[in-house]
């Protein structure tokens, strides 16, 4: 049942409308500020960055897609030639599937294979204690992920509706294996209330994955005879551009933000409220049956996020992260309402002056 699953997922993401309706990421409320004295080399400008363990060459995560059913084997070939090939870090989908069904563990081990010096982060759910070394094992994993998905598994089916001891299992697997643990969403977001736990239980880095991109109530909306749950919730979450105003003015270990990014410019923003990297899942899975397309993709990404650190007379990612913005609108309104103070960027502004 696990794998036929995987399967649907993948089929409804390739071929079905699984975004957003209404809510967006809430980026086009940040505008980063011109800077027509850039005193930098565009040619010299550094995408590079070591936060997560591996030096990288740019801070470009392909998030979990995929792995635990045999057409997800090509798939993540691909992605692996391409993230080697890129030098950027790359996540599978949940291994759990794999451990439970050993036949299926080459859907995940093919990843390693292809990318042996990539950065690669393993996938388990919270509950999963028991699966956490044998999921570092199967890829050699760099960093595991732990996924949380309250609102898909509300959705489901089958879903696993006892959220119980989440903090404390997390907590448990940070000791139990001898690699970081990176905690994400699954398309709802982090608050900061949220990632103050995860850090207090020991999780060295936290992604996101806010409101604004793919919609998991709309894919499971596609598999449910009952359209009804599906359809309500199909917009709920926190828009990504606030959860990670709000993870990162809160705690203080790297911060990946992703949901609905799909370009360099929104990245540039993403990283500019204080990320360390961004995240993409969807457009590599629309691009994952040619190689050169998903390259293209990537160089178009890395150069739209060259041009804005040009822009902004950032020379290096650390630079970007400092660069001057604004907030407006309904990103502006929601932080103030949560009581995060938005004027701190506005003051970089006026401190340059």
């Amino acid at each position: 049942m696990i794998t036929d699953r995987k399967l649907e997922h993948l089929l409804i993401c390739e071929n079905y409308d699984v975004e957003f309706k209404d809510k967006t990421t809430g980026f086009e409320d940040v505008e980063l500020i011109h800077k027509a004295l850039p005193e930098v080399n565009k040619n010299n400008i550094d995408l590079s960055t070591s936060k997560f363990g591996k030096k990288l060459d740019s801070p470009l995560f392909i998030t979990a897609i995929t792995g635990g059913h045999p057409y997800s084997k090509t798939i993540n070939e691909k992605l692996a030639i391409v993230a080697e090939e890129k030098n950027i870090a790359l996540g599978v989908g949940s291994q759990r599937a794999a451990i439970e069904h050993p036949e299926l563990a080459d859907t995940y081990t093919v990843v390693r294979e292809n990318a042996p010096d990539c950065l690669l982060v393993g996938n388990i759910g919270a509950p999963q204690l028991d699966l956490a070394s044998d999921a570092v094992e199967m890829l050699d994993a760099d960093i595991l992920a732990i996924h949380l998905n309250p609102l898909q598994e509300s959705i489901q089916p089958e879903g696993d509706l006892d959220a119980r001891n989440y903090i404390d299992s997390i907590s448990k697997i940070v000791d139990s294996i001898d690699i970081p643990v990176m905690v994400k969403e699954t398309g709802c977001g982090i608050s900061a209330e949220c990632a103050k736990q995860l850090v207090d239980a020991g999780v060295s880095y936290i992604d996101v994955e806010g409101a604004g991109g793919t919609s998991w109530a709309a894919v499971e909306t596609y598999r449910s005879d009952d359209k009804y749950y599906g359809e309500l919730f199909w917009d709920w979450g926190i828009p990504t551009a606030v959860s990670t105003a709000e993870i990162v003015s809160s705690v203080d270990v790297p911060v990946i933000s992703s949901g609905g990014i799909r370009n360099g410019l929104e990245a540039a923003k993403a990283i500019a409220l204080g990320a360390d990297a961004v995240g993409m899942a969807l457009p590599f899975l629309k691009y994952s049956t040619d190689i050169d397309n998903m390259i293209d993709f990537i160089d178009r990404f890395e150069e739209s996020l060259r041009i804005a650190m040009f822009l902004v007379g950032a020379k290096n990612i650390e630079e970007l992260k400092n660069s001057n913005l604004i907030i407006k609108g309904k990103t502006r309104q929601w932080l103030n309402d949560r009581g995060f103070e938005t004027s701190i960027y506005s003051r970089r502004c006026n401190n340059d002056r």
